[in-house]
């Protein structure tokens, strides 16, 4: 009796085997042919023998699943995300080669579909399809990255705070070696996608000085990222937390000492926001864009002084620099508001219209003071329409009608 028991077993095992070979081979079949539906069901067929499957039936189940979630590219993300997650499941080495080359393809898609949503500032959509890419391949931290920055943008704080904060935690810089040499037709740096294209154009004659030049961390804005993200989420002590982690292993790094003053700046602390712009300054004195903001700072804290020598150190450094000449301009114009509540205040008595005049001539000199430095941001950008306006305008009020003309035609054609 125990013996047929036996016998009886040992066949249904028999047929099971049978029947998973030949759906297998049914999916297989239909894949081909990229009938996803029939492949499913085949598959479903399959799966209810899984108990019985040995490894290698196991890993070609799972990766025939992936293949019919997938549908060459056709799929919902949802579908895509399943198909990465079949192929988790494949162990056996006899289908490594082709679940790799299907990994590749489902990761390009995703990269793909990530940087269209990204066109169409589809940024939350964006970033799930770029942590997806990652997932999918988490030797290219680039796209945790990119995943990260857009659900900043897409304003979902807490996912891209877990995701800059496993960036931290990966040790993430994202420094990249590029490859330039000298173009021998115009002698201008060009950078190139490779090493070895660089060298084949040096090779051929088109090109002579190779140089290899390293990009900038991206750790410092992560780190600012991670603190910015606690201010929003109203979480200061934290935001400072992540600054004071990132200055002391690296203090003398002066975007991280930018990133600091920032926090401040957010937080309202503008006295500690100027205190770290000036220590950045001491550290990079060059630097023209620390100038302008210790002059927007001082010019906040009614510094007029320190705000206009602020702004003239920015453009001494950067001399095409049209938003401190436009801030010149304003700086210089904002002192007509003091000059307007003294003329309200006035009377009408002789001594009262002789300080009216004379506050009168000093209103008209601020106008022209200002003007040019707002002539000076045209030149530099000559489609500026806020300059192009405000010359209009304080030419019509000194009765310039010729430069009223001139610079009310050129707002009108920008603004158009």
């Amino acid at each position: 009796m125990n013996k047929y028991f036996v016998l009886v077993i040992a066949l249904t095992l028999g047929f099971s085997a049978i029947a998973q070979k030949k759906e297998l081979k049914t999916a297989a079949k239909e894949l081909k042919k990229n009938n996803f539906e029939a492949a499913v069901t085949a598959l479903d067929a399959a799966e209810a023998l899984m108990s019985q499957m040995d490894d290698k039936s196991k890993s070609q189940y799972y990766l025939f699943k992936s293949k019919s979630l997938f549908k060459n590219g056709k799929a919902n993300f949802n579908d895509v995300k399943k198909a990465t997650e079949a192929l988790e499941s494949i162990t056996n080495s006899s289908f490594k080669q082709e679940s790799t080359a299907h990994k590749q393809l489902i990761f390009a898609h995703l990269v793909n579909k990530a940087s269209k949503l990204y066109e169409k500032d589809k940024f939350l959509k964006c970033s799930e399809h770029f942590e997806s890419a990652y997932r999918v391949s988490q030797k290219d931290t680039v796209y945790l990255y990119y995943a990260a920055s857009t659900a900043t943008s897409a304003k979902a704080y807490d996912q891209s705070l877990s995701m800059y904060e496993e960036l931290k935690s990966l040790g993430y810089t994202g420094i990249e070696k590029q490859y330039f040499a000298i173009s021998k037709e115009d002698q201008k740096e060009e950078s190139f996608g490779s090493k070895v294209l660089r060298d084949v154009s040096v090779k051929s004659g088109t090109h002579s000085s190779p140089t290899d030049k390293l990009t900038d961390s991206k750790f410092p804005e992560i780190i600012k990222q991670i603190a910015l993200i606690y201010i929003e989420l109203g979480n200061n002590d934290k935001a400072l937390e992540a600054m004071k982690l990132a200055r002391s292993e690296n203090p003398d790094n002066v975007n991280l000492i930018l990133t600091e003053a920032n926090v401040h700046y957010k937080m309202g602390n503008l006295e500690k926001f100027k205190e770290l712009l000036e220590i950045a300054t001491e550290m990079d004195p060059s630097n023209a864009d620390l100038q302008f903001n210790l002059g927007v700072i001082s010019a906040q804290s009614d510094d007029f002084l320190n705000a206009k020598k602020y702004y003239l150190n920015a453009i001494e450094l950067k001399p095409d620099y049209t938003n401190a000449f436009i801030n010149l301009a304003v700086l210089i114009l904002d002192q007509e508001k003091a000059i307007f509540s003294q003329m309200n205040e006035l009377g009408t008595s002789a001594a009262d219209d002789r300080k009216y005049d004379q506050l009168k001539a000093d209103r008209n000199q601020l106008y022209l003071d200002a003007i040019p430095y707002l002539e000076k941001a045209i030149e530099t950008d000559p489609a500026n329409f806020q300059a192009a306006k405000t010359l209009s305008n304080i030419y019509s009020a000194t009765g310039n009608t010729e430069k009223y003309k001139e610079y009310k035609a050129l707002a009108d054609s920008i603004e158009e």
